[in-house]
């Protein structure tokens, strides 16, 4: 190639270079006047750093949902949050990642301190982690719960704004469309979704789509008097809006709700955590009077020790259950069990498990079915029929089997004690210097020796013991008082041995406790049958309100009225639904017939003015006391909330002390006392014989 050819090359790349610059200044100058620019200045602000905790928690979420264990709680706390986050994909995988992720560093902590602390009782490390897998569903529940607070408490201030967008627009959705775009709350996609349903082709049918998935009772309250009062128009009631007197009763509503709660917390906060903690100060309360007082190591340690720590345990395991409910009883939390298809639907459709389980089921149209059948609606559990006999024969079997395991191992403990346990005298204070350890082990091993060659004779007699511990190398040059003696200490030690075996009274035990198993699923109901009776007085004021929100409005009639009640009611739901279904074939009768059902006489005289309405007198002239009488009732409903909260606290408080009570008095002052007071006069005894 000549330097001509060079020459050209070298200037046709520099052209080249020279026109790429010049089109690209072209194009920059262009793109600055078209939208390219403003799409740029859109994207600032809006991108995410690399490590930002929003995309940590997406990339959690990816990673939980592939676990099997941790995928059953992400889709629990999952259901709550596509509530509150309506149609947003993105905060509804964050929260709940969120979630997931606190529950995680209280527990894994924990997790691997009752490893470490137990290692050297398995039955109480397997107890124990069990326990902390069950207190995942309490955490997770308590950090959704904080979420329905939230949501609560901001419907406050967004009720606030509706009053005055109001005035300003005088319509319904208008009002509720700006504050739902003016605000940055998550009650805000609530009024979206209500505002959505209001302007929709068939709003009646989209509502009652809404009334299965709103967070709360009072934003469906809103979202039917929004709904009405749109269809039918507002009217001026003293000289006032009844729609925006109708949002002022929810927010009273509310505004009671929310204290009612925030007591209930600030009540129960403490009560779950004193359930719980006598159950994690087991081991290192017997490691303390170990060290401290010997003489309670045999107990301690032995059969009678891993007894008492059974039943405080279980005694715990209750009192928490117990305290759960009876603080989330009545409350307006969403279910979030899977009730279409659990695991107990699973197991029913397998035609050998349906054959056992339909021979403990009653017989359709029985006492008994309708007995359990009551049980079930009263307390507004979910299971079905079959579902609770299914738990109830599960917990019996494994009650059952569990019993035998726990008979079987509390017999190879009181037996390997007598192996490894030094053998010396009761010490009063304090424990053994390593020297007498050592000498007490020694002697220990020599009484093995004998223990080893009759252990599984128990027709064993005491001369051939003696001529056993005479053979021995230890006892060569011991005199006849320490033979006897060792020989005596050996017998008793044999006769433990060959009697530690699982005994028929044993097997007779399982099954009883098999039985109580089987029953405490219905006592389970029955005390969310007797929580919930105390909340029935607050939910006839509920109903109370409701009806003076509604007794106004034009075209609204006796059935309008019972449709809201029942969407609405939770203790009084059977007897209203009941009432609905028959009340076309006569008003009066169907209202009469839920009477007799009723035995509550508030709900009585509101049912009786239901009835005169129907007969009678306009729906205004039937209920008319509940408007004159209003701050008489608002007053009243305080005082009862109060009177609920008080009786709950009692209740709350004997039950969740209940374990802390038992394990200091059980498992610490009775032993030490006992054991000290035959130490002495064991003591005392030998003290009188050399003399």
């Amino acid at each position: 190639m000549n330097n001509t050819m060079i020459f050209y090359i070298m200037g046709g790349s520099a052209g080249l270079f020279v026109l790429i610059l010049i089109a690209y200044i072209m194009l920059s100058k262009k793109m600055q006047k078209s939208e390219y620019k403003k799409i740029q200045e859109l994207q600032q602000g809006t991108k995410e750093n690399r490590f930002s905790a929003e995309i940590l928690f997406q990339k959690l979420y990816l990673i939980y949902i592939k676990i099997p264990f941790l995928k059953r709680y992400l889709v629990k706390v999952r259901r709550r949050l596509e509530i509150v986050n309506i149609d947003d994909e993105y905060n509804t995988r964050k929260g709940t990642a969120k979630v997931l992720t606190k529950a995680l560093v209280i527990l894994i902590p924990l997790f691997l301190g009752t490893i470490s602390m137990s290692s050297s009782n398995y039955l109480l490390m397997f107890i124990l982690i069990i326990f902390e897998v069950f207190m995942i569903d309490v955490l997770i529940d308590g950090s959704v719960d904080k979420m329905d607070d939230k949501i609560l408490k901001e419907q406050i201030d967004f009720f606030s704004e509706i009053r005055h967008a109001y005035h300003e627009y005088n319509m319904v959705e208008e009002a509720i469309y700006q504050v739902s775009q003016d605000d940055e709350m998550s009650v805000s996609r609530q009024g979206e979704k209500i505002y959505e349903i209001l302007i929709s082709e068939d709003p009646e049918t989209e509502l009652e789509k809404y009334y299965d998935i709103a967070p709360n009772s009072f934003l469906k309250e809103f979202a039917g008097v929004s709904y009405l009062t749109k269809e039918f128009g507002d009217r001026k009631i003293n000289g006032g809006s009844l729609y925006l007197k109708n949002v002022n009763n929810i927010t009273q509503e509310m505004q009671l709700e929310i204290l009612k709660r925030d007591k209930l917390n600030y009540v129960f906060q403490s009560l779950s955590v004193i359930s719980v903690v006598p159950v994690l100060l087991l081991e290192p309360l017997k490691n303390w009077a170990i060290s401290n007082f010997a003489f309670t190591a045999s107990w301690y340690q032995g059969k009678s020790g891993m007894i008492v720590q059974i039943l405080i345990m279980i005694l715990t395991f209750a009192s928490y259950i117990l305290v759960r409910k009876l603080k989330d009883n009545g409350s307006t939390g969403i279910n979030t069990k899977n009730t279409e298809n659990p695991w107990q639907a699973k197991l029913y459709k397998k035609p050998i498990v349906k054959k056992v389980v339909d021979l403990f089921l009653p017989k359709v149209g029985s006492k008994e079915y309708r007995k359990v059948q009551k049980y079930l609606k009263d307390s507004a559990s979910s299971l079905k029929m079959e579902w609770l006999y299914i738990n109830r024969i599960t917990m019996a079997i494994v009650t059952c089997i569990a019993s035998i395991f726990i008979f079987s191992q509390l017999h190879r403990i009181a037996v390997n004690y007598i192996y490894t346990e030094p053998t010396n005298d009761y010490n009063l204070m304090g424990g053994l210097s390593d020297k007498d350890e050592k000498k007490a082990m020694e002697v220990t091993q020599e009484d093995n020796k004998i223990l080893n060659q009759f252990k599984g004779k128990p027709k064993t007699k005491k001369t051939e013991i003696e001529r056993a511990v005479r053979k021995l190398k230890y006892y060569e040059e011991a005199d006849d008082a320490k033979i006897k003696k060792a020989v005596e200490r050996i017998e008793g030690k044999l006769h433990i041995i060959n009697t530690e075996y699982l005994q028929w009274f044993e097997i007779l035990l399982a099954f009883v406790f098999a039985v109580i198993a089987y029953m405490s699923p219905i006592w389970l109901l029955l005390f969310q049958v007797k929580m919930r009776q105390l909340e029935m007085e607050d939910e006839v004021m509920q109903f109370q309100t409701i009806i003076l929100m509604l007794m106004r409005i034009e075209r609204v009639n006796v059935e309008i009225i019972l449709e809201w009640l029942e969407r609405y009611s939770n203790i009084f739901k059977a007897p209203i639904t009941k009432c609905v279904n028959n009340y076309e074939a006569g008003a009066w009768e169907a209202l009469e017939a839920m009477k007799e059902e009723v035995s509550y006489m508030p709900f009585v005289r509101i049912i009786e003015s239901m009835q005169a309405a129907v007969e009678k007198i306009p729906i205004t002239d039937a209920f008319d006391e509940l408007d004159s009488e209003r701050d008489y009732y608002q007053e009243k409903r305080k005082e009862s909330n109060e009177r609920l909260i008080k009786r709950k606290g009692m209740i709350g408080k004997v039950i969740g002390f209940a374990p802390m009570v038992c394990m200091f008095v059980g498992y610490l002052i009775v032993p030490l006392v006992f054991i000290g007071l035959t130490s002495m006069s064991s003591a005392f005894t030998t003290m009188t014989s050399m003399k």
